[in-house]
């Protein structure tokens, strides 16, 4: 996300961390360092101007001047005022209507609308636990009424047909009409979009919001897009009464000044941040951790979160019952750990909330290699009888040949990947009876605040 200016940031606020006096001048130098890294960011120029001012007036303050170590109340100050330049905090989606509550998805054609409206339908369907319907307004793609049916239903949400021979405003009042009679929490509308801003695409959405009185009007805005993001946002804006937005796209190779320019210039929040291509690859936008991660300090809480919800508690807590009675751990186990690592998103998408030093670090081993390798290792159990997963010794050299060839794979690999196997297991066999397998037991009472790795004890 945003790695050039996480880069730059980030080293500069290394810079700055070591200084032991603060004086005007280098107050000065730093940030004509911190504006040159937000405009080549594509920040809004006025955005960029009043962040630096800001900065500025609080940096030559008692605050700085009088600190103990004023490199580092530095360093705060500009994560500060980042965090506030995207909003303060948390900024919650607000359900509070007579239901159904109607979200109405606005944005151009490509920045993930409909992949999105998904997501947010996901989203409220396992936090705040809501029962969902979805309706596609979009009758000028061919495509993009079958897109959202497929992806509400990976969503686990219900969708309203609608065909490209409707009106709009037909399927519209069609969809909450239905949803009023089936009770429904929520109605998400997901319009039409645009290549580029015209005047019937805003006065199509002016008659949708007159008609569907929505309680959260959103404005989904692909973060990779730089400036042209801010000029679509201002329009829609001067358009609808933005509630909110949602930025797609930001595990992209962005420049990232989409995320710091789009709030102030709109005035509207940013409630939620796409992080993946996958269904539940949408959070809730926290200013305070994202600034954290473009500051290259990571964001650790999220990383425990998503470890967290990444973890199957009870199969943690049946591989420490089963490894305490004596039972051998076996390749099922061994399987069921690679399984756990897959489920957390990966390790690409655990090293982007690592703080810059721990991912420069870690970013010396091969991602890519070292996800493969993950992908290989489950092939290769897949390939085994079931048989063979609960007794790993019969795998001599005729069944090693056999489970190479359904994998795909070289016999070296095979024995490479028992080998990791074997070592493991010794592991499981030393941590028997020991105050770490407790632990595991009680990982249980640890979900939601920070476990360890998945199905392992820390």
């Amino acid at each position: 996300m945003a790695s050039a200016l996480t880069d730059k940031l980030s080293r500069l606020v290394k810079q700055i961390s070591g200084q032991a006096r603060i004086t005007e001048s280098n107050v000065t130098d730093m940030l004509r360092e911190v504006r040159m890294a937000l405009l080549e960011a594509d920040v809004a120029l006025p955005v960029v101007r009043d962040f630096i001012a800001r900065v500025k007036d609080k940096a030559l303050g008692q605050e700085v001047l009088g600190s103990l170590s004023p490199g580092q109340a530095l360093v705060g100050i500009v994560n500060r005022e980042l965090a506030a330049t995207m909003g303060e905090g948390v900024s919650d989606i607000n359900l509070a209507a007579q239901p159904p509550a109607v979200i109405l998805m606005a944005g151009l054609q490509g920045a993930g609308k409909t992949t999105t409206t998904a997501k947010l339908a996901k989203h409220l369907i396992e936090k705040r636990k809501k029962k969902v319907l979805t309706v596609s307004g979009d009758v000028y793609r061919p495509a993009a009424i079958e897109q959202l049916k497929v992806v509400t239903a990976q969503a686990g949400a219900e969708w309203f047909p609608s065909s490209p021979d409707q009106k709009p405003l037909d399927i519209a009042r069609a969809a909450l009409d239905y949803a009023r009679k089936h009770f429904f929490d929520v109605l998400l509308v997901d319009t039409a979009g645009r290549l580029a801003i015209d005047e019937a695409l805003m006065q199509e959405i002016k008659s949708l919001h007159a008609v569907l009185n929505p309680v959260e009007t959103l404005f989904v805005v692909d973060a990779m897009q730089g400036q042209d993001a801010i000029n679509t946002a201002k329009a829609f804006k001067d358009a609808l009464p933005l509630t909110g937005i949602i930025l797609t796209k930001l595990d992209g190779d962005s420049r990232g000044g989409a995320a710091l320019s789009v709030r102030q210039i709109t005035g509207a929040p940013i409630k939620f941040a796409g992080t993946s291509e996958k269904i539940d690859g949408l959070e809730v936008f926290d200013a305070e951790r994202h600034a954290g991660r473009i500051l290259g300090m990571g964001d650790i809480l999220a990383l425990v979160e998503q470890v967290t919800a990444g973890v199957d508690v009870q199969a943690a807590q049946r591989l420490a019952a089963k490894v305490k009675s004596g039972a051998a751990f076996d390749l099922n186990d061994f399987l069921g750990q690679i399984q756990q690592m897959k489920s957390m998103g990966g390790l690409s998408s655990l090293m982007d909330k690592l703080p810059a030093a721990m991912a420069a670090k870690a970013g010396q081993v091969d991602m890519a290699r070292a996800e493969k390798d993950i992908q290989r290792k489950q092939g290769i159990i897949h390939s085994m009888t079931p048989l063979e997963r609960r007794k790993p010794e019969l795998i001599k050299a005729t069944r090693k040949r056999r489970i190479a060839a359904g994998a795909g794979v070289h016999v070296q690999e095979v024995n490479r990947m028992l080998k990791e196997f074997e070592q493991m297991q010794d592991m499981m066999k030393k941590m028997k009876g020991s105050g770490m397998m407790k632990m595991m037991k009680r990982l249980g009472g640890m979900k939601g605040m920070g476990g360890g790795m998945p199905g392992m004890p820390r």
